[in-house]
């Protein structure tokens, strides 16, 4: 009977914030009667926020900050109790949210096989520096020398999309404690004239799509990088603009700094070979990164590097097919073979 009290205690959450939100489903239905203060008010964010973390606890994961030093603090989700028959696995996000939202889909599933890591990168969800480096090679270090804080060794390590660049650097620097390394829907290794073609094909600034600070450009960002459907398309363009505020109030100069470093910096097709054994998981209707780069970057690698396409799957491989992925990382960081 014990076991069962703290899932009565999270239904009765997940009950109390549904009957919030079905609350402001009527409120948003009658939105012109509405005072303008109301509409402002962030607390769809905070119920969200606090079902994620409801969420996450659930699992097994509690969230735990390491401070690096007197400038720089890392956030991390991290298994509660370390269970060391089971192997250690690092999940590192993209540009498009913190670790609680780009893996809500992943991290369940594979909390059942592996301790897991889930760090917030420098400047996402609690994570921060007083420091102006912006590099790939600084999110990795902070992750890695955060790992070794918390007393992990070796690990595989797996990272979507600006997360498969930190990744990569975390295999290249710390071979030593990265023993696997997978990497979803990334631009390393492409050439500079193949970085222009794509960053002109997505007909406007970057910045703007990737940072969106409107409706518009959240609706295009959405469209760009999820194919199998519109999480946003029934929602009204106010509410999208509340939720733009609320989540990008803190650190939106230092993620466009981070963004315009990573498009600063020359690209390099011969990149350093990865070492360790490696997969790249790519969607074949990623429009970011489209799949050519992918069948590239496996060519260059050589034979420790696996390649799997993912059907009917956009740059977001963890919205688009989350069952196919899980089961990918998890064949993968076992070992185990995956036909």
């Amino acid at each position: 009977m014990a076991s069962l009290r703290p899932w009565r205690l999270l239904s009765f959450y997940i009950s109390a914030i549904a009957a919030v939100l079905r609350f402001i489903a009527t409120i948003l239905r009658r939105a012109s009667s509405v005072p303008s203060h109301l509409l402002r008010c962030p607390i769809i964010v905070t119920l969200i926020d606090h079902c994620l973390s409801l969420y996450f606890l659930s699992l097994g994961l509690s969230p735990t900050t390491v401070e690096l030093d007197g400038d720089t603090t890392v956030h991390f989700w991290a298994s509660a109790h370390r269970r060391f028959s089971r192997p250690d696995l690092v999940l590192v996000h993209g540009f498009g949210g913190n670790s609680r939202l780009q893996f809500l889909r992943l991290a369940g599933p594979l909390s059942l096989s592996f301790n897991l890591y889930i760090p917030d990168l420098l400047f996402f969800g609690k994570s921060h520096t007083l420091r102006h480096d912006r590099s790939e090679r600084f999110q990795a270090r902070c992750v890695v020398e955060g790992l070794k804080r918390l007393g992990v060794g070796r690990y595989t390590v797996f990272g979507i999309s600006y997360g498969g660049y930190v990744a990569y650097r975390m295999a290249e620097m710390w071979p030593e404690m990265v023993e696997r390394v997978a990497i979803a829907s990334c631009g390393i290794g492409c050439t500079e004239n193949q970085k222009t073609e794509h960053l002109g094909n997505l007909g406007r600034n970057v910045t703007e799509i990737f940072l969106p600070e409107n409706p518009e450009n959240l609706r295009r960002l959405i469209n760009l990088t999820i194919y199998k459907f519109d999480p946003f398309r029934w929602v009204p363009d106010f509410f999208l603009q509340r939720l733009i505020d609320a989540m990008c109030k803190y650190y939106k100069k230092e993620r466009l700094e981070l963004l315009e470093h990573l498009l600063a910096q020359k690209a390099d097709p011969d990149i350093p070979i990865p070492t360790q054994e490696t997969m790249l998981i790519w969607g074949d209707k990623d429009n970011v990164f489209p799949p050519l780069l992918a069948l590239q970057l496996q060519r260059h690698f050589g034979q420790k590097a696996k390649l799997e396409i993912l059907k009917d799957t956009g740059h977001a491989s963890n919205i688009d097919s989350p069952d196919r992925l899980n089961e990918l990382i998890k064949s993968f960081a076992l070992g185990c073979s995956n036909s």
